[in-house]
């Protein structure tokens, strides 16, 4: 159901609704101009690596482990972009990966505790180290900053008393399962000419995924319309869906090609959608873009941001705890460096996805995007051979690029208005 925007909307300058005068369609047009330059920039990359590995880049095996390899970062990005846009941090969240990854690996490995009650616990563990850590943010006043790195801290040696200097496994085959399998064929495979067969329940997956998304992004356009906003041209419209849908269905089908849909995909996907939809419609994510965006106004127009900000560290931590188990499942074992410098990653993905510095504006899909930005360099860096140090500079170098465009596209919004 559809509603109008609120004065607090209106007022705070969230990534929602645009406002109807020249300010907002300003403050707007920044902030399309950010959204649309990080998915031209994520297809920009994937064609010079694409060129640059004759190809490889786009194979079925080589999307598959892309995904694989980068989930447990995705998950920390759809944590982390909603601690940046209520205008936090959270440096701690590689320490929580390791510190619940060994928690699991002892539950299961060592006290036998059968697995979905030992990954219940791990996701309760997590809860209560991001409850820990908001209530200092939260209730006692200390900057998100100075707790989270002295959490980065205190976790890493809790991980470091769990497991010593050795490492725990292997873990249950259903774990593992969930971290590096793949669905099952269930309708059989589907013949597509000179790309071979497909599995068809993948297939079908896809078609309903596009279908939802042109559904959504209608009803999302009429609801604009019907309450005055400023729109996209229609042709424009028709085409980002029409490219979001050539996207979709071709990465589904070259993993339909493979080995199916990987389960973290399935996941993953759970994950986004139920995000979206908190930050989109339910009142507790449009009270984390007030926070952000403006806290005085946020205040005064009755939100409780304490208790925002209070859970959002809960939620980072439960989300912190499932990358720990995704990450130790896929290893196949809790080892004490488990997590390292995943925070830089998570942080970067919010930012290049179009996460603002002050607050106040990102999108779940934007940090997936550039999440997968990362993964994508790394990947492609490691198929043409170059060594670990020119990784980093180009991912550096990205991740400055980004924030740059975020203060530029800034400045001409204030230039607008």
């Amino acid at each position: 159901m559809s509603v109008a925007p609120t004065n607090a909307d209106l007022a705070l300058g969230d990534s929602g609704p645009a406002v109807p005068d020249d300010r907002g369609t300003g403050r707007r047009r920044s902030i399309n101009l950010r959204q649309s330059g990080i998915y031209i920039a994520f297809a920009a990359i994937v064609l010079l690596f694409t060129i640059l590995t004759g190809g490889d880049m786009l194979a079925p095996q080589n999307i598959s482990n892309i995904i694989v390899q980068n989930s447990y970062i995705l998950i920390l990005a759809i944590g982390m972009i909603l601690v940046i846009i209520a205008g936090h941090i959270d440096l701690s969240v590689g320490s929580i990966v390791a510190a619940t990854g060994a928690v699991s690996a002892v539950l299961m490995v060592n006290h036998d505790v059968p697995w979905p009650l030992a990954v219940l616990i791990t996701l309760l563990v997590g809860a209560a180290i991001g409850a820990w850590q908001g209530y200092w943010v939260a209730y006692f006043g200390i900057p998100a900053f100075i707790v989270t790195l002295a959490g980065m801290l205190l976790f890493r040696a809790v991980t470091y008393n769990i497991l010593g200097n050795r490492g725990i496994g292997p873990f249950p085959d259903e774990v593992r399962t969930l971290s590096n399998g793949f669905t099952d064929g269930y309708l059989g495979n589907v013949g597509l000419g000179a790309l071979g067969g497909a599995d068809l329940f993948s297939l079908l997956i896809g078609i309903a995924a596009v279908a939802g998304i042109v559904v959504t992004q209608w009803r999302s356009r009429a609801a604009r319309i019907k309450y005055g906003q400023v729109v996209e041209p229609f042709p424009l419209f028709v085409a980002k869906i029409a490219v979001a849908a050539v996207v979709i269905m071709f990465v589904i089908i070259q993993l339909a090609r493979f080995r199916n849909l990987p389960w973290v995909l399935v996941l993953l996907a759970a994950l986004v959608l139920g995000y979206s939809l908190l930050t989109n419609r339910a009142v507790f994510g449009r009270q984390i873009y007030a926070v952000g965006g403006n806290l005085q106004a946020a205040t005064l127009s009755g939100v409780k941001v304490k208790s925002v900000v209070f859970w959002i560290f809960v939620n980072m931590g439960v989300l912190s705890a499932l990358a720990g188990i995704i990450f130790a499942g896929r290893l196949n074992q809790a080892n004490p460096t488990g997590g390292d410098q995943f925070e830089l990653d998570a942080i970067a993905a919010a930012f290049i996805g179009g996460a603002a510095v002050q607050g106040g504006v990102g999108k779940v899909v934007g940090a997936i995007t550039g999440g997968l930005i990362m993964g994508v360099i790394n990947n492609g860096m490691s198929l043409i051979g170059a060594p670990s140090e020119q990784v980093m500079l180009v991912k550096g170098a990205v991740l400055l690029a980004a924030v740059a465009f975020d203060v530029w596209t800034k400045r001409r919004a204030g230039a607008s208005r």
